[in-house]
C-alpha cells in the first residue's frame, strides 16, 4: 500500500467515484437510445445532428463502463492488499499519482518504459 492512505480512504474515494460514474450513466441513458429516421417529421440536418448525438452518448456510455470495471479491479486490489502497487515491477505507485487516478496499474517508470 502507498505510504499515505490507508486501504479505508481509497476504497471510500473509489467508492464514491463509482457513484457518480453510476449517476451519469442513469442521467445519460436517454441519449443513447435509437434515433427516429422519420423523413416527414425531421429534416436531414436534424437527423444528422441526432446520429451525432446519439454516436457521441454511446462513446461516452463506453466509457463510463470501462472505467468502472477499472474501478471494481482497484476496489479488489484494495481488499486483497495489492492496492498501490504496480503490475510490472511491484514497486510502490506514487501517492500523487494514485491521486490523480486511483484505478491506474503501473508506476510511472513502467508506463514510461
Amino acid at each position: 500500500m502507498t505510504e499515505e492512505a490507508d486501504p479505508d480512504t481509497w476504497r471510500q474515494q473509489l467508492l464514491d467515484f463509482r457513484d457518480e460514474i453510476e449517476a451519469l450513466e442513469r442521467d445519460e441513458a436517454d441519449c443513447a437510445g435509437t434515433v427516429e429516421l422519420d423523413q416527414q417529421r425531421m429534416g436531414r440536418l436534424s437527423r444528422m445532428d441526432a446520429l451525432q448525438g446519439q454516436q457521441m452518448a454511446q462513446a461516452s456510455a463506453r466509457r463510463r463502463k470501462e472505467m468502472l470495471t477499472r474501478i471494481e479491479g482497484a476496489l479488489r486490489r484494495v481488499e486483497t492488499g495489492d492496492f498501490g502497487y504496480c503490475f510490472v515491477c511491484g514497486e510502490p505507485i506514487g501517492a500523487n499519482r494514485l491521486r490523480v487516478d486511483p484505478t491506474v496499474t503501473r508506476c510511472i517508470d513502467c508506463v514510461e518504459a
